[in-house]
């Protein structure tokens, strides 16, 4: 099942279980999905956005929470810090089981074999494998630094 037809699902499941505060953040991920649909469109792309994509909406999503409640615990406002907490944990049931530190490790080891990367100049080869194989289970932002230090 892709994911459109996952989220479409949970979102009915949702709206019969009177469930508003999980039918809003499914509607705020259908939302993000039909912008990018929008915006691909506009570049003269006709094919709707893959699971590829979407897997990266929702991973964007998902750290824009992340730092939105941490701003919200540090001005002292925890019951919208928890709501973002409660849509993180919404969005995160679609998004694929995150590698640890030790899988990251040895999928960075991995791209770097697979690519022949000897250099910090072979870095963008070496993400690119990583974000075709691993999107959505790892936070790159966090893992560009280990590709960095491995290449140096």
């Amino acid at each position: 099942m892709d994911m459109r037809t996952r989220i479409s699902a949970a979102l009915k499941e949702a709206m019969k279980q009177k469930d508003t505060d999980r039918l809003s953040t499914l509607r705020l991920i259908n939302a993000a999905i039909k912008d990018r649909d929008i915006a691909s469109r506009g570049e003269g792309e006709d094919d709707m956005v893959g699971d590829a994509e979407v897997l990266q909406i929702l991973g964007k999503m998902v750290k824009q929470r992340q730092e939105s409640a941490r701003a919200y615990e540090e001005g002292g406002r925890l019951e919208l810090a928890e709501k973002e907490r409660a849509e993180i944990a919404v969005i995160e049931q679609f998004l694929p089981r995150q590698l640890s530190d030790e899988e990251t490790a040895r999928a960075v080891d991995a791209a770097i074999e697979e690519t022949g990367a000897s250099s910090i100049r072979d870095m963008g080869r070496v993400m690119g494998v990583l974000k075709s194989k691993y999107t959505g289970q790892m936070d790159f932002g966090a893992v560009g630094p280990t590709v960095k230090a491995r290449l140096s």
